[in-house]
């Protein structure tokens, strides 16, 4: 009985910038839990901040990008194609730029339930959102529970 050569792995190294750990959360490594340790204590809290911070800061200067590159790049081309292709890079530019807008508003909100102590409770039915799913989503307001019948309700609602 043959048996098929197996092809050889092709191990890759992942080049990340100095000091950063790939398995990194906005340049931070995620947080270890103590055993037996409060949910949502004080260093948790801060931990969540820092990230939230973070994640903030690099959509700013995502958006700061955007602009001075469309500075530079706004040129009246004489020829409408390029023109048009030009006018629709732009929007898709600022389309992108307006979905993180919206997302920096929910990093400024969950931010302010940070500091109020109202962060990593479900809104709908008050448990722990859990460590691993707001390191995932850090914005998520929702238990994996609830998120699940939310999405199964509006699927329902669709048709989808």
């Amino acid at each position: 009985m043959a048996t098929a050569k197996k092809k050889p792995t092709v191990k890759t190294a992942v080049r990340t910038p100095k000091g950063v750990n790939s398995a990194t959360l906005h340049g931070l490594a995620p947080y270890k839990e103590k055993a037996g340790e409060e949910y949502m204590n004080e260093r948790q809290r801060e931990h969540f901040k820092k990230i939230l911070n973070a994640w903030r800061k690099e959509l700013m200067e995502e958006v700061d990008r955007t602009v001075t590159h469309m500075k530079d790049e706004a040129a009246n081309f004489p020829d409408p194609a390029d023109r048009a292709t030009q006018e629709e890079e732009f929007s898709l530019e600022l389309r992108t730029r307006d979905r993180e807008r919206k997302l920096i508003k929910k990093i400024d909100k969950t931010l302010l339930r940070v500091e109020e102590d109202d962060y990593g409770f479900c809104d709908q039915c008050g448990i722990e959102v859990g460590i691993r799913r707001l390191e995932a989503r850090p914005t998520a307001e929702l238990c994996v529970d609830c998120k699940t019948l939310d999405e199964i309700k509006e699927k329902q609602l669709t048709g989808g």
